[in-house]
């Protein structure tokens, strides 16, 4: 058995779950478990089901306790009783690709009584992280291990309310604390949120912690029925799924663990029905982020455009997220020194979704390795700040590689100038970006590229230049540092782009978002681009000139200097609206706050912004009713 020391331990990760017993591990799950559910986690939920479970599956994929309903642990002296209908467990997905299989059976099942596919119906909603209960109107019982659990209807007695005031008797709910009162007013007083709401359902007399939060309405229990949801067709639900599942997410003021997705036509949840543990038409997806402890191999040092030298960790191949990971960025040489990021080293690693993964933290130390020259010129390295830099500007080939390939990544008007083709370039002596728009065909076909490949780039050079693009963009791809494509647009909407190489520092400094450090080092940048921007524009750029502030005043309409929000699909492109409405003076945003003056709606509107504009007292509109004010 597990020592309260060993338990510790693992909890802290200072014993790794690699060095764990089959036996151990099985066990320390089951406490995890145990303890959570009554209250006192001693574990996040992240590590527990993205480090621990994941491990034990792998270890012991058959054994029962991955295949049991998990049982609330409550510690309640009174008898169990049968609850009015099952609270089964919910199904997980970690990754679209498991919500496909769903979707896959759901379809199959459809089939199988004759229902179309367009008529089935899709619903979501966020799923709390609190105590599962059922309302039956007259008792409120916990969930127990899904078939018995206990009456805690004093909790009603105690004057425990319900979200939105709503009524008694609707069925399964959870009781929950609004995250913003417990970051508030508890979270210097309970670890987790969890911690506090075990106390709201103890058996003897309440504290002022909880007394408190009834009083104020924090603490509540929440009838799924309530929840805002999203609801749906199987194609939309597709289409639209990472936003159905970021607007669910943000959609409620409590500590969620997922989003949940069933289907709602009756005939086909009945045919689909459920196995002991979990009902089939019925699946809980969390958010991708997957962990895994990985023993580092060794760490390579890699050259950017801007001269910084980031770490990446070499590792032992590991599985995440479907993926086989190899290696992983260490953000910085600072980092790998303090935190002993070496060769023989364990790292938590994160995946999230499908982008890069992340080291998260050392786990075991080993001596590191810093570089004293720069991997790609052999200068020598210099620190600024934790970061060590490669100080050789222009003529450092990964550097001057970088920086061709980021103004081509940025302008998104052209293909085929990638890593390898700038890098062939690169090995016959081209080291700017007007270089490569003053090639032919012919000198592509001598340095080594084939005829028609030759004449594809010379064609998508010409369509770069010919395609209109947004002169905040243009400026963008040049990679001047504080220059991205939000400070070029602000920057450009003070002064035009003929204006902007002829300011001083302070002249950048005073418009509004540009702190002095920043202004600097823009000044500096822009002087540094100057000479390639004059080329580059008199090879013949078609820019769309960004609005200056000053002429805006021209437009004369209901929304200008106001904040809008579109969402929903539009009968117009999302992303002309925006730009149409920028022309016009008008703030996009892409979330409702309390500082959004609009909402504008299209088809199939997810519930959440329309939520939150009603609790923000935002005007809604429809996209016809805005287009008519804006254009009258």
């Amino acid at each position: 058995m597990l020592t309260e020391k060993q338990i510790q331990d693992i909890s802290a990760e200072i014993s790794l779950v690699s060095d764990l017993s089959d036996d151990h591990l099985l066990e320390f799950c089951m406490i995890a478990n145990q303890r959570y559910r009554s209250g006192s986690p001693i574990v996040s939920d992240e590590n527990y089901d993205f480090i621990f479970i994941p491990e034990l599956a792998k270890r012991m994929p058959n054994h029962p306790f991955l295949k049991d309903i998990e049982v609330e642990v409550e510690g309640f002296s009174e008898e169990k009783i049968k609850l009015p209908e099952k609270m089964l467990s919910t199904d997980k997905a970690y990754s679209w690709s498991e919500v496909e299989k769903w979707l896959e059976r759901i379809t199959k099942f459809a089939d199988e009584i004759s229902l179309n596919l367009d008529d089935i119906l899709i619903k979501g909603t966020a799923k709390l992280d609190g105590f599962a209960g059922y309302d039956d109107g007259i008792k409120l019982y916990t969930r127990g291990d899904g078939n018995k659990g206990s009456d805690i209807s004093r909790v009603f007695d105690r004057g425990l309310g319900l979200l939105n005031d709503s009524e008694r008797g609707q069925g399964p709910g959870e009781i929950v604390v609004k995250r913003s009162y417990f970051e508030s007013h508890l979270s210097n007083h309970f670890e987790y949120p969890r911690n506090f709401q075990a106390s709201l359902i103890k058996e003897k007399e309440l504290d002022h912690f909880a007394k408190d939060a009834i009083m104020a309405k924090a603490a509540l229990f929440v009838p799924f029925k309530q929840l805002p949801f999203w609801q749906g067709g199987i194609n939309e639900f597709k289409n639209q799924f990472a936003e159905i599942v970021l607007e669910l997410e943000q959609g409620v003021d409590f500590d969620i663990d997922g989003v949940v997705f069933e289907a709602v036509n009756p005939d086909l949840k009945s045919h689909m029905g459920s196995n002991r543990k979990f009902h089939r038409w019925q699946i809980a997806y969390k958010e991708n982020k997957e962990k895994a402890q990985v023993k580092v191999i060794s760490i390579t040092p890699q050259v950017g455009r801007t001269g910084k030298i980031t770490p990446v960790a070499e590792l032992e191949p590991t599985q995440l997220s479907g993926a086989t990971i190899y290696r992983a960025t260490g953000h910085h040489f600072g980092l790998v020194k303090e935190q002993g990021l070496g060769a023989g080293s364990v790292v938590e690693l994160t995946r999230s979704g499908m982008v890069i993964p992340k080291i998260n933290k050392v786990l075991k130390k080993a001596e590191v390795d810093i570089p004293s020259d720069c991997p790609s010129c052999g200068s020598h390295l210099i620190w600024d700040s934790d970061f060590l830099m490669c100080p050789n500007t222009n003529s450092c080939p990964d550097q001057v590689i970088g920086k061709m390939i980021y103004f081509f990544k940025i302008l998104a008007n052209n293909d085929g100038f990638g890593q390898a083709t700038i890098q062939k370039l690169y090995d016959h002596e081209i080291r700017k970006v007007s270089d490569i728009y003053e090639l032919s065909v012919d000198q592509l076909i001598d340095m080594g590229f084939g005829e028609k490949t030759s004449s594809n780039l010379i064609d998508q050079l010409n369509r770069s230049r010919q395609e209109s693009i947004e002169d905040w963009r243009f400026l963008a791809a040049f990679g001047v540092q504080r220059l991205g494509m939000g400070n070029c647009e602000n920057l450009l909407k003070n002064y035009s782009i003929e204006e902007i190489f002829e300011l001083k520092a302070e002249d950048i400094a005073n418009i509004d978002g540009f702190a002095e450090l920043t202004a600097e080092q823009i000044f500096e940048g822009l002087a540094s681009i100057e000479d390639q921007y004059k080329i580059l524009i008199n090879n013949g750029f078609e820019l769309e000139k960004t609005i200056l502030i000053n002429d805006i005043e021209l437009f004369d309409n209901p929304f200008q200097n106001k904040k809008i929000v579109f969402t929903g699909a539009m009968s117009h492109s999302r992303a002309q609206l925006e730009k149409e409405a920028k022309l016009h003076g008008i703030s996009v945003a892409k979330s409702v706050s309390s500082k959004t003056d609009f909402l504008i709606v299209g088809e199939n509107v997810g519930q959440s912004k329309m939520i939150n504009a009603k609790k923000h007292n935002v005007e809604i509109m429809t996209e016809s009713e805005y287009l008519k004010k804006l254009n009258p």
